[in-house]
């Protein structure tokens, strides 16, 4: 198996040291005080969660951004802000020399790295020092496995490439692949006074493209002997070093012998952080700068308890449906869940920001509490049903799946649960209920009447469903028709004669079933919430919001969301394929890495076409068929949006 190096440093990046004093004193009896100010070399919800601890504690931030990022919420939520380089990473996040300018003139006396970009970078940590303030790898970047040695090189490259952007570094480590296996990290802390603690476990098995998507704390299935000695060997680990700071010491633990693994240690603050503050009610950010300003660290091992569980789901811009591909476009649509002490949502965007195909495509973290595990599971799948977002395709409906499966309900999980559960995690879709396109069409009429919360600007006045209605000239009745499977379903709707707010609905399937729900009423409805409705329809009543999106109709009730498809005629049928007859196309925004083939070669089926980059991970493109390349539409380096012909065949 291939992966991105993580250097081993003695220097920490993550112990922020910039102008501030320590001690070599082992007492550690004298409280000295923490920065004044900090610069944050990221962005996005980590950049958003230190500033949170950091104005807790008085602490002034400034922030870096890219031409991007100019109205990004990091640099919103900033004391201070500093432009420091095109959308590019390379050329911005990753510019150590451009970030320690900003730190020196904005007078920052410490940096925090957050995580990826410079944060295990061994040679920013030194600059950092050198210049009188403060190993790559990490989120899946650059691992391939190597099934064979045909593709070794192949995979080598790749590995490199994708290394490169997202560290400035392709060094790359050769390991054994080990076929079921669990991953399961230690977070440790160690300050410059001698001590070093671990604060306990986390299992993060659950991963796609070699991602974590899933989480939890503590690790499910773990003896106390075992607990125990992970613990123990990753702070030996540690001091073995001269470790300071937050770092993780990542292990792979073999499901078949019980047996564990060092894989590398992580120096710096994991993105699965929060289900440690969560299950030993601390703060680590603040951890962090106390043993950075020279303080020993806040607890030491025998003040250090597990109290519940914990679990952390990564809300990605990404489809479950084609191989986990990121999506990228503007968030029309965004709502969270009600934050508590048991439920924490971690973001850097908001309603209207734009997911860019820049930057990871990760939206926020929902991390969630439980007395034990069952419980914490609980709180997890209410929570993931109350997440609410239009405008790109996301994992939430998967995630759903996921939680809900009895396997991982039960803790057997290793690293290839999703690929192991396939059909169960992903399966055939099912026929809309009657029930559910009621209630959409019924969100969809009343946006047509007369009402004082429905501007001239709202995206639910007439004018916007013109072209999805018909017997306008009574007013009274209004037809939808939505594809199901490519094949129309129509929703008659009614306006009753008895009462204002009464309608009678009549939905005909693709069979031709009629399913009808007369007197529905409509008790609440507001056009300015995003289609916000309350409304008893047969012998239910319903609560929940529907979101127009162009030609996609939302449905969010009950926990679940429907997504619907509107058609204004039998001729909108269209197919979904991403591979068209004689072409290749985009499946996603995405930037050209690599070309394999010119106009005129042969290429056979599986064959290796196009190498595309989208939020610093690599994705092949193979041939579909055997053929003659005709042409080939783009050159390396453009920027090229999703369902765009990349190559096209000679006709047979």
């Amino acid at each position: 198996m291939l992966r991105k190096s993580n250097a081993t440093s003695k220097t920490s990046t993550a112990a922020l040291r910039w102008f501030a004093s320590t001690s070599s004193s082992s007492s550690g009896a004298e409280t000295k005080p923490l920065f004044n100010k900090i610069l944050i070399a990221n962005r996005g919800e980590i950049a958003i969660r230190v500033m949170r601890t950091a104005k807790r504690l008085g602490v002034k931030t400034v922030a870096v951004f890219s031409e991007a990022d100019r109205d990004a919420q990091h640099v919103k939520m900033a004391d201070e802000a500093y432009l420091i380089g095109p959308a590019a990473s390379a050329e911005s996040y990753l510019r150590m020399d451009k970030i320690i300018q900003v730190a020196q003139r904005s007078g920052a006396q410490a940096i925090h790295p957050g995580y990826g970009f410079l944060s295990e970078n061994a040679a920013f940590a030194d600059a950092v020092t050198k210049a009188g303030m403060a190993v790559k790898g990490g989120g899946g970047k650059g691992m391939r496995i190597v099934q064979n040695e045909a593709e070794f090189y192949e995979m080598l490259e790749s590995s490199k490439r994708e290394a490169t952007k997202s560290f400035g570094d392709d060094t790359v480590l050769v390991e054994k692949y080990i076929i079921r296996p669990r991953h399961v990290e230690v977070q440790v802390f160690a300050d410059t006074l001698g001590n070093a603690v671990y604060l306990f476990e986390r299992d993060c098995s659950v991963q796609r493209r070699h991602q974590k998507v899933l989480e939890e704390a503590p690790a499910p299935h773990l003896s106390p002997e075992l607990r125990a000695d992970l613990g123990a060997k990753a702070v030996a680990a540690a001091k073995a070093v001269n470790y300071v700071g937050a770092g993780t010491v990542e292990f792979i633990l073999d499901t078949s012998t019980n047996q564990f693994y060092f894989m590398e240690m992580n120096t710096r603050l994991q993105v699965e952080h929060p289900i440690t503050e969560m299950i030993t009610n601390t703060d680590l950010v603040e951890w962090q700068l106390q043993v950075a300003s020279g303080n020993r660290v806040p607890k030491v091992q025998d003040e250090l308890s597990i109290d519940g569980w914990a679990f952390e789901a990564r809300i990605y811009a990404e489809n479950p449906d084609n191989n986990f591909l990121p999506d990228t476009g503007p968030l029309r649509h965004l709502s969270f869940p009600q934050a508590s002490n048991v439920v924490r949502v971690e973001t850097g965007v908001q309603q209207g920001d734009t997911v860019s195909v820049h930057y990871d495509p990760m939206i926020s973290k929902l991390v969630v509490k439980g007395s034990d595990r069952t419980e914490a599971l609980r709180v997890l799948r209410k929570a993931l049903g109350e997440f609410e977002v239009v405008g790109l395709n996301t994992n939430i409906e998967f995630l759903k799946r996921l939680s809900s499966h009895p396997e991982f309900i039960s803790g057997d999980v290793e690293t290839g649960f999703i690929p192991k559960f396939y059909n169960d995690l992903f399966p055939a879709p099912t026929a809309t209920s009657p029930f559910t396109l009621a209630h959409a069409s019924l969100v969809l009429f009343s946006s047509l009447l007369p009402s004082t919360t429905t501007s001239a600007a709202d995206p639910w006045n007439a004018s916007s469903l013109g072209g999805f209605r018909l017997n306008s000239a009574s007013g009274s009745t209004r037809t939808f028709r939505f594809l199901e499977n490519n094949k129309e379903v129509r929703v008659d709707v009614t306006a009753g004669k008895q009462a204002t707010g009464t309608y009678d609905v009549y939905v005909t399937d693709v069979n031709g079933l009629r399913t009808e729900f007369r007197g529905a009423r409509v008790l609440q409805f507001d056009a300015g919430d995003g289609g916000m409705i309350v409304a008893d329809v047969g012998d239910r009543r319903v609560k929940g919001r529907v979101v127009k999106d162009g030609e996609k109709v939302h449905v969010f009730s009950e926990g679940t969301k429907i997504t619907l498809q509107l058609a204004a005629d039998p001729a909108a049928v269209v197919s979904g394929s991403n591979v068209a007859a004689g072409s290749v196309k985009t499946p996603m925004p995405c930037k050209i890495s690599s070309l394999s083939v010119t106009a005129g070669d042969t290429v056979t089926k599986g064959q290796n076409l196009i190498i595309l980059e989208a939020m610093k991970m690599e994705h092949v493109i193979k041939s579909p068929k055997d053929g003659v390349i005709k042409r080939v539409h783009y050159k390396v380096g453009d920027i090229v949006a999703e369902g765009k012909v990349l190559v096209s065949f000679e006709e047979e």
